[in-house]
């Protein structure tokens, strides 16, 4: 499978950035329903899912950066400075006076499902605008990753296109995580986003039933390689405890989970996602590029808190020694 060219730019092309919300976790230490009563919690964690995959990224000692804004607030200093120590361009960071950085507070409950009360669209999150620490950050990226959380920040899709329109120009690449509640999925305007980012993209990232946002059916590999029919995209499924398959037209590639005792799930797909994307950007095989990211999804589960168990190549290459 790895003599196939691949569909993502060479690292030396420039960074990889992306483009979304920076928030703090806190989460609660007792399993149980909501947040109805007193209870003991733990955080703020630095979080957000395009800042776990960024962070992730840069760990990994890649060129990278991101497009956020934080408010002018302990949280937001939090996360600029996990993401400055990590090795992130945090030029693009815009940093708000009249409007906080976005939380989100989680409980998980006794079947592992999560509730949250959160803010993040009305939060400085949702204020992201366009400057000229943007337009420079864009110009040094040979790469954007985009989530699907992205697409329902208010200011922040003309900033998607801006990246994706000059990052393509220049012959960059682009990935896409759509990591979408299905109730983010229901407008109209939301469908167009998505159908432009798939027609965009090189590299697709779904896990479960996002796939259907290929085609219906119930023969997801059918779906998967129907859609890729004569193009020189990839779409790597995301499995989690069942490993993780990477696509590409007519052929297909499947690695096992490597097995680790849960402590926190949140987060483990950005860092699988950072991981993968980092590795095939550095010319590693499909194969070599799920084993790094799945390694990077162990090491991202054992540990409370959503970056908490991000990790170089080092102590990747330590968990692939020991499975």
């Amino acid at each position: 499978m790895s003599h196939i060219s691949n569909p993502l730019s060479n690292a030396e092309m420039g960074a990889t950035i992306t483009i979304g919300e920076i928030l703090v976790e806190i989460m609660s230490t007792t399993k149980g329903r909501g947040f109805l009563e007193a209870q003991p919690l733990t955080g703020p964690f630095p979080s957000g899912a395009p800042a776990i995959f960024i962070d992730q990224v840069g760990k990994l000692g890649q060129k990278c950066g991101i497009i956020a804004a934080v408010g002018n607030d302990d949280f937001g200093q939090l996360n600029i400075d996990r993401l400055r120590a990590d090795g992130v361009d945090v030029s693009a960071i815009s940093v708000l006076n009249d409007t906080p950085t976005g939380y989100a507070f989680v409980r998980y409950r006794d079947d592992g499902d999560r509730d949250f009360v959160y803010s993040i669209a009305t939060s400085a999150a949702g204020k992201i605008q366009s400057n000229k620490a943007i337009d420079k950050l864009i110009e040094s990226a040979g790469h954007l990753h985009i989530m699907g959380t992205a697409l329902t920040l208010p200011g922040a899709w003309p900033i998607v296109q801006q990246a994706l329109t000059a990052i393509k120009t220049k012959g960059g690449s682009v990935s896409f995580d759509p990591n979408m509640r299905k109730e983010l999925n229901q407008s109209a305007e939301i469908a167009q986003r998505v159908a432009y980012l798939l027609d965009h993209a090189d590299l697709f990232m779904p896990s479960g039933d996002e796939v259907s946002l290929l085609g219906e059916g119930r023969d997801i590999r059918h779906i998967i390689q129907a859609w890729l029919e004569g193009t020189n995209k990839e779409v790597v499924l995301k499995q989690g405890a069942k490993g993780a398959v990477c696509f590409r037209d007519g052929m297909s590639v499947e690695r096992a989970a490597i097995p680790a005792v849960e402590v926190d799930p949140t987060g483990a797909g950005d860092c699988f996602g950072a991981t993968y994307v980092s590795c095939r950007r550095l010319g590693y095989s499909p194969e070599q590029a799920l084993d790094f990211a799945n390694a990077a999804g162990h090491s991202a589960v054992s540990k409370q808190g959503p970056m908490e168990g991000n990790c170089g190549f080092a102590e990747l290459q330590k968990i692939l020694d020991a499975n």
